[in-house]
Formats: structure tokens, C-alpha cells, sequence
């Protein structure tokens, strides 16, 4: 079994990726061809957004929105702790500095009332209000609130009703990290349209993804719209020896659009399919078992770029995941370390405490394998496995006391 089995989805569609690629070989142009245009047409209207614009990874495309807010040092952007490295990484690139903010224990998104706190700690320079960076970090103190980057963890959409209220009320520009949930859903809209701009990856792994590196920005603003253009060409002007500011390397290879144009066709069934397979997970552990299955509030619906758990503690974690690789059934831990602990942020000076909720369930939680084609037959293995270990028996609907977050 794998975790993400990307053989039986080109299986399906092998003939048509490789009409697609044919094409590209044909026609030759391997940058900027005429599968960037029509890849970023499609997704802009699939999104319900006027801009997609192809970019040459997630990273890059976080990177490309701030850098069109003009985001630099002295700039403060609040975001989670629980997420994957780029998100904050992008931040430190451009000189600015990230101001963590706890997450929600059952969506694991960040945490809209803790987000409010945090700003206003950080306009009045008061870490007894919510934890901030300390003046060991050389620039807390000083450092103007600029914008938000929400992260869709694990497919699902961050509250953006709000979140966009709260960023309007303090004047801050909102970026969805997007990068896990393509194909979701939040009150109706598509994932990717929320805030200002929304970013999304197509790492081979992600709900949508190509074969190596790439991503996408999306926008309804013109002007934000045209700055990612240039940025994502060296910052080129009329032609491409108009250097008119500093950019980045970041265009989508017109191969890789033409693989994501083949998967394109078949990805709205896919989103449908994961809804199934996540479904037969959640019925199989029970609603209010030893282990608890991952929640979406009414309204949201998740892309399920993964299906993460939460045993009672890390010990069963072991446990479980030591039993499930026995018998050839993969885990991952996303994510063992929030981001304020790790060495990168040690400049920041957060310590352990500063957000309970995110080292709690990064001691817990581990994701189970994950794909629209996961049959039946391979889940209920699955969580056989899990009942065997002795820890949780999975036809056991009884609530317990004992599941302390």
C-alpha cells in the first residue's frame, strides 16, 4: 500500500498526459507556452478569480505575494506554527519577520481569536496580551503589523469570514496559503479566492499536482496581478531587458502545465472521490472513539490532501504507527516540530509553551495513506491494524474521558 499512490491515477489518464507532453516536444516552446496560458485560464475560472498566474512552486508563489506587497524588513506577518516550513520561510526571505499565532484544536487552521490578540499585542508591544518575538529577534518592538498568512492545512480552509474582518479592522493584507487545498471548499467558494491572494502548490503530492515542482497565485486584483508578472520574470518591464524591480526566477514549465492540464480533466471527480475515502475512514473509527478522526465544520469542505489523526498521546502514536508499518501500511507525521521551535526560529526567542495547542498535537498526530483511488478493502486493513494494537478498538463508539487534548 502506498501513502499517496500516484501510479493508479496515471494509469487512468497515461494516454492523455503523454498526448499532452507530445505536444509540448512538437511544439518546442518549454517556456511560457501556449499550456502555461490555457492552464492558468482554466484554473482562474475553476477558482472564480480574474488572475491565475503559473509559478515554478508554492514557495514561490507565497514568495511572489509578498513581495508584490512590497513586504520587507520591519514588516511583521502573523501566521500558524503548525504548517510546513515555506510558509514562514517566505517571510524571513523577504526580510520581514513572522509572528506566530496558535491554532484551533479542531481544524488545526490558525486561531481567529488568538490572531486578534496577537495584533493587538504587537501594536502595543505587549507580550503579556499574546506571546511575541523577543527583542533578542532586533526588531521586536519595531515592527509594523503588515498582513496575515492563514494556512488550509491538510486541505481544509481557514475561517476567513474572520479572518478578513479582523485583517480589515487593523488594515492587513491577507494571503492564503492554499498549498494543501486545492479543490476545497469554504461557504461556497473555492479555495484559492479567499483574501487578497491565494497561493497554491502542485508538488506532486498536493490534491492537484504535476511531476516536480510548480504552483499557482491567484488574484482579482489588476495591479497586484501585473506586479507578480514581472516579479516572477526578474521583475522585467515592456521586454525582458527592462529590469523594472527586483525579481525571482519563477515561471511554471509549459511541460509540467501540460501534465496539469491532463489531470485537470479528471480532478473535479478526484475531489469527489477523496470525499469518499475520507468518509470511510471516518465511519470506520467512529465518531467519538480512542482515536479521534478529523473534523469539518458545516459549510467547509476539504480538499483531504491528508487524513490526519489524534491518538490520546504520543506513546500510542508509536504504537499505532509501529503496528501499521509491520504490515506494509505507511504513516507520516505532519507535523513532528511547530515551526517556533525549530533552529531556523531560535532568533525569534519563543519558547515551549508559547503555543500549547500546536506542541500538543504535533506530539499526537499522525496521517493515515490518503488518495481517491484507496479502496475499501485496503482502509478497513487499515484500521484493523490500528484495533489490533490493543490501544483502540475501532467498533467501540463510547466516549471517553480519557482523550485529553
Amino acid at each position: 500500500m502506498d501513502f499517496i499512490d500516484l501510479k493508479r491515477q496515471q494509469k487512468r489518464i497515461k494516454d492523455f498526459i503523454d498526448q499532452r507532453i507530445q505536444e509540448v516536444l512538437r511544439h518546442g516552446q518549454y517556456i511560457n507556452g501556449p499550456e502555461v496560458s490555457e492552464l492558468e485560464a482554466r484554473l482562474a475560472s475553476y477558482v472564480g478569480v480574474k488572475h491565475a498566474l503559473g509559478c515554478s512552486s508554492g514557495t514561490d508563489a507565497l514568495l511572489m505575494a509578498l513581495m508584490a506587497f512590497g513586504v520587507g524588513p520591519g514588516d511583521a506577518i502573523f501566521t500558524t506554527p503548525f504548517t510546513f516550513v515555506a510558509t514562514a520561510e517566505v517571510i524571513t526571505l523577504v526580510g520581514a519577520t513572522p509572528i506566530f499565532v496558535d491554532i484551533d484544536p479542531a481544524t488545526f487552521n490558525i486561531d481567529a481569536a488568538k490572531l486578534e490578540l496577537a495584533i493587538e499585542a504587537l501594536k502595543s508591544s505587549d507580550p503579556k496580551v499574546y506571546p511575541l518575538p523577543l527583542p533578542a529577534s532586533d526588531q521586536a518592538g519595531n515592527l509594523r503589523p503588515r498582513g496575515v498568512i492563514p494556512v488550509d492545512l491538510f486541505g481544509l480552509p481557514a475561517d476567513y469570514d474572520r479572518i478578513v474582518s479582523i485583517a480589515g479592522e487593523f488594515g492587513l493584507f491577507v494571503i492564503e496559503d492554499a498549498a494543501q487545498a486545492f479543490g476545497a471548499e469554504y461557504k461556497g467558494e473555492k479555495a484559492c479566492s479567499f483574501g487578497n491572494i491565494g497561493c497554491t502548490s502542485f508538488f506532486p503530492a498536493k490534491p492537484l499536482g504535476c511531476y516536480g515542482d510548480g504552483g499557482m497565485c491567484f488574484t482579482d486584483n489588476d495591479e497586484s496581478a501585473d506586479i507578480m508578472r514581472s516579479i516572477q520574470v526578474h521583475g522585467k518591464g515592456e521586454h525582458k531587458y527592462d529590469n523594472v524591480r527586483i525579481g525571482i526566477n519563477g515561471r511554471l514549465d509549459t511541460l509540467q502545465a501540460a501534465i496539469l492540464l491532463a489531470k485537470l480533466d479528471i480532478f473535479p471527480e478526484e475531489v469527489e472521490l477523496r470525499q469518499l475515502v475520507a468518509d470511510r475512514y471516518t465511519q470506520l473509527i467512529g465518531s467519538c472513539s480512542m482515536l479521534r478522526a478529523p473534523r469539518v465544520p458545516k459549510g467547509y469542505k476539504s480538499a483531504w490532501a491528508q487524513y490526519s489523526v489524534l491518538p490520546r498521546n504520543g506513546a500510542e502514536r508509536s504504537v499505532l504507527q509501529d503496528e501499521l508499518k509491520r504490515i506494509g501500511v505507511p504513516t507520516a507525521v505532519y507535523y513532528p516540530m511547530p515551526l517556533h521551535a525549530q533552529t531556523a526560529y531560535a532568533y525569534l526567542g519563543y519558547k515551549t509553551g508559547d503555543f500549547p495547542v500546536s506542541e500538543s498535537i504535533s506530539q499526537q498526530i499522525f496521517s493515515l495513506p490518503m488518495h481517491p483511488y484507496l479502496e475499501p478493502a485496503e482502509q478497513e486493513t487499515v484500521l484493523a491494524a490500528i484495533s489490533a494494537s490493543s490501544m483502540i478498538n475501532y467498533h467501540d463508539r463510547r466516549c471517553s474521558k480519557e482523550f485529553v487534548l
